[in-house]
């Protein structure tokens, strides 16, 4: 019963991992993910309260870390005279 409820709580968190367009919610589903993995694993050790502020504190910053990314990597760039690329924001 308790591998069933764990391995499904995975699936759901891991389902949620993926919403997400703007930096909060990136953040808040990377935080969820943390939290839920962090509380599967602390249950095993018998602390999943522990496990899931430690994931969550994780699952945060990987959800930043992961928008931040996503971010640059949609900064348009263009190109000037002599064909070297150029980004727009950093001139």
């Amino acid at each position: 019963m308790k591998t069933t409820t764990t391995s499904l709580l995975i699936l759901f968190v891991v389902a949620l991992a993926g919403c997400g367009t703007t930096t909060g919610e990136r953040t808040g589903s990377g935080a969820l993910l943390g939290a839920g993995t962090g509380a599967a694993i602390g249950s095993f050790s018998g602390n999943a309260g522990k496990g899931a502020l430690i994931g969550a504190g994780a699952g945060a910053l990987g959800g930043y870390l992961y928008d931040q990314d996503k971010k640059k990597q949609e900064q348009p760039y263009y190109y000037d005279q002599n064909r070297r690329q150029q980004d727009q924001y950093y001139q």
